[in-house]
């Protein structure tokens, strides 16, 4: 009797994109029990792919358009259209993204988020109402600084020099918003985390050493972040610092509000929304998800996490295949079932053919899943 399976990964990050990890399971599932029914739905919650899978959900157009990347060096970097809804998406990554970045080059100072005015200016250009940006994958940490100066805002010190590095921002004195009305439309910031801009879990120490932050860098970034918050709250009444998610992406999505006036938006709930998703579950027997490690941050508001909820919540079995599993998962009731590549193979093996792996494990896991009585 075939089965209808759901395949909802999201990205294995550095090896595979969400959708090539989910043809990898598709192939794998498909060798065991080729009779089943098998959707492929790629998932993004707001990083990188966010983009591309987006605009395949709304059947966007793809458009490039030359800017800078966070080092300033000229890059190509697309964006998707929709006419009708006059939808445009965006994704940080593309523009202003670690993985864009020569390995150990850059330091975060000398990075910032410049070059992603250009795409929403764009936008604009061509009548956008509405732009989702998804800011996963970025290299900077500078609260928005640089997109705020591509948009025409402006930065000044106590002694009246303008200030246009963001490591320079523990000197602010004054801002002022740029003349007249822009015309850029309304943003909408889709992210998978909700940290605060500052503090102990703001985006500096939680994840500043992700990006190239030393420990003795971490003090003089918080200070930038705090005194541009603090400026903006006394000049402008801007008071966001505390607001879940302006800590994504090095505090970009503080920035995004700030200066654009942006909302917040739940990466998975768009993904989901667009995506169709509680329809599709409806008419699914077995859901498949996973992601590069799945561990206890997964279950924690991450997509794959909220899929194994929502199956729960629905009683659809669920399976998790990771390229790693911490001990933590495999105990917990998260799952039906969870594999993991390493299973397989060693972390250095799954790295280097990480869609073989996943092919196999998927085979692996439909043979034993129907044998062990997994299966509805």
């Amino acid at each position: 009797m075939p089965f209808r399976v759901l395949i909802v990964p999201d990205k294995f990050k550095g090896t595979l994109t969400a959708a090539k990890a989910a043809s990898a399971i598709a192939s794998g599932w498909r060798r065991a029990r080729p009779g089943d029914l098998l959707t492929l739905l790629p998932m993004s919650d707001g990083g990188d792919g966010f983009g591309s899978l987006t605009g395949q959900l709304l059947g966007a157009v793809r458009k490039s358009v030359e800017t800078i990347d966070a080092a300033h060096q000229p890059c190509r970097a697309s964006w998707w259209w929709e006419p009708k809804s006059r939808i445009a998406i965006l994704e940080s990554a593309s523009v202003i993204g670690l993985a864009m970045l020569p390995r150990n080059m850059f330091h975060p100072f000398q990075l910032d988020t410049f070059g992603l005015g250009r795409l929403l200016a764009c936008a604009a250009s061509l009548g956008a109402r509405t732009c989702l940006v998804g800011v996963g994958g970025s290299a900077t940490n500078d609260g928005g600084f640089g997109l705020a100066r591509s948009l025409g805002w402006e930065f000044w010190d106590r002694s009246g020099h303008p200030i246009t590095e963001w490591t320079a921002l523990g000197q602010l004195h004054r801002v002022r918003p740029p003349d007249g009305k822009l015309g850029l439309p309304s943003v909408r910031v889709v992210a998978d985390v909700t940290n605060p801009l500052l503090g102990r879990q703001g985006a500096t120490r939680v994840y500043g050493p992700q990006k190239g932050l030393r420990p003795q860098d971490l003090a003089v970034a918080e200070k930038c972040l705090r005194r541009l918050s603090g400026v903006l709250l006394r000049d402008l009444g801007v008071d966001l610092a505390d607001t879940p998610g302006s800590g994504a992406a090095g505090g970009l999505g503080f920035g995004l509000q700030a200066f654009m006036g942006a909302a917040l938006s739940p990466g998975f709930e768009v993904f989901a929304r667009y995506a169709g998703l509680h329809e599709k579950l409806r008419d699914a027997d077995l859901v498949i998800t996973g992601e590069g490690r799945i561990d206890g941050s997964s279950v924690m508001g991450k997509g794959v996490g909220r899929i194994a909820d929502l199956c729960k919540r629905r009683k659809i079995p669920c399976i998790g295949l990771g390229g790693m599993v911490e001990d933590c998962i495999r105990q917990s009731n998260a799952f039906m079932a969870a594999g993991a590549l390493v299973d397989l193979t060693t972390p250095e093996g799954a790295t280097a053919k990480p869609a073989m792996w996943l092919q196999k494990l998927a085979l692996q896991t439909a043979s034993r899943a129907e044998a062990l009585g997994h299966l509805p």
